[in-house]
């Protein structure tokens, strides 16, 4: 494909995706609904990680999460308290559960604090052609923490062979 052709394609794509009308069923609604970058990359990662099945339960269960976090996702990630956590301990999407919720909201507090941000931690193994070795990397980063080992499944490595779509998004 020349890049006149993948422009042309690409260009085609924003005609048929970019307008209000397919916002509004599609999980991108979600971080769409923010304006602060943390609160843009934190629902959006939050949701990508639940898209699967149909959109229209990952867009309640985005919706939900969300609300759980108080609808302000890096002030919640921020300034949690330990019993804030307890009120995600009944959030369900298919396989992934409040113990994963949990893990997620500590390890995204340690993310911001200790390595400034997921920006930053996309950007540590930065390489133009690929992001192949920064998500390998945000993946080690994200589960430093202490955490139970079925919340791995949730976040995929493409060095172990994923094409890591959900982290892709």
């Amino acid at each position: 494909m020349t890049q006149d052709e993948l422009k042309e394609f690409l260009d085609a794509k924003v005609e048929e995706y970019n307008r209000p009308d397919f916002l509004s069923t599609d999980p991108l609604r979600i971080p769409h609904g923010f304006t602060k970058k943390e609160d843009i990359e934190i629902s959006g990662f939050l949701t990508a990680t639940i898209a699967w099945g149909n959109r229209k339960s990952i867009i309640n269960n985005s919706e939900r999460m969300i609300e759980l976090l108080e609808n302000s996702p890096f002030d919640f990630v921020m300034n949690h308290q330990k019993r804030d956590l307890e009120k995600l301990q009944g959030f369900v999407h298919r396989t992934f559960n409040g113990e994963d919720l949990r893990y997620f909201i500590r390890s995204l507090n340690n993310i911001y604090k200790v390595h400034g941000g997921l920006e930053n931690v996309f950007a540590l193994k930065g390489d133009i052609t690929s992001l192949q070795m920064s998500i390998s990397q945000f993946k080690t980063i994200f589960f430093e923490l202490d955490h139970l080992a079925r919340t791995t499944k949730h976040v995929s490595d493409p060095q172990k062979g994923s094409a890591a779509k959900r982290i892709n998004m």
